[in-house]
């Protein structure tokens, strides 16, 4: 009953999260075809809410490794969930960056992102994964996560240019801005190194195993 009710909630959740980056793709795709490059301004005002709940029940995916009902490795979703965040934050409070045409592309690449991982999840609660289910899920994102840090550094380096001399609150005391963003920057470049050897590795042992698998069969 108990391993029922964790399926359960875990369908539940995967196809959550797959509905939500559908709708957003489905929504920037189409508004991109329907007008061209003016649809880039307004981007975090069509799809904003619908991704600020996507990113905020990611955050879930960490409780779901450490108490054991999904397998990973804590330490890289992590990383990945708070960039994230940081990420969209500094785009929700910066309304001068929210017009700019790299978060079209940043929406895009995480949603591409998503696309990836959610129904991967849906099906290997219902089945085991084929051969080129478990190789799509572990290939593709290796180029659309560089690409995806790429534009979060971009996205990054856009808020530093516009805002030298912003204010923010942080840890009951107030920093510079700018200084925050520059720190940010090292930080990126060091979590999205470890999160892609984690990912690298985690692809090998995969297909690997699947491998192993078959030919005991």
């Amino acid at each position: 009953m108990r391993c029922s009710i964790r399926l359960a909630y875990l369908f539940l959740y995967n196809l959550l999260q797959f509905c939500g980056h559908t709708w957003i793709f489905a929504n920037l795709t189409a508004r991109s075809l329907s007008f061209g490059g003016d649809a880039l301004a307004d981007t975090f005002y069509s799809v904003g809410v619908a991704m600020s709940l996507c990113q905020l029940l990611s955050v879930l995916e960490l409780f779901h490794i450490a108490d054991g009902i999904e397998k990973g490795a804590l330490l890289p979703r992590f990383v990945q969930v708070t960039e994230r965040i940081f990420l969209f934050v500094v785009i929700a409070t910066q309304e001068n960056i929210q017009s700019k045409p790299i978060v079209c592309a940043l929406f895009y690449l995480w949603n591409i992102l998503g696309l990836l991982r959610y129904p991967h999840g849906l099906l290997s609660l219902i089945s085991t994964p084929s051969w080129n289910m478990l190789w799509a899920h572990h290939t593709l994102w290796i180029p659309v996560y560089p690409l995806s840090v790429l534009a979060e550094g971009v996205t990054v380096y856009e808020a530093l240019r516009t805002h030298s001399s912003q204010m923010v609150h942080s840890v009951s005391a107030y920093v510079h801005f700018p200084y925050v963003l520059q720190g940010y920057l090292p930080l990126l470049a060091v979590g999205a190194c470890f999160t892609e050897w984690r990912l690298l590795r985690e692809r090998k042992q995969q297909l690997e195993g699947w491998s192993k698998r078959m030919k005991r069969k």
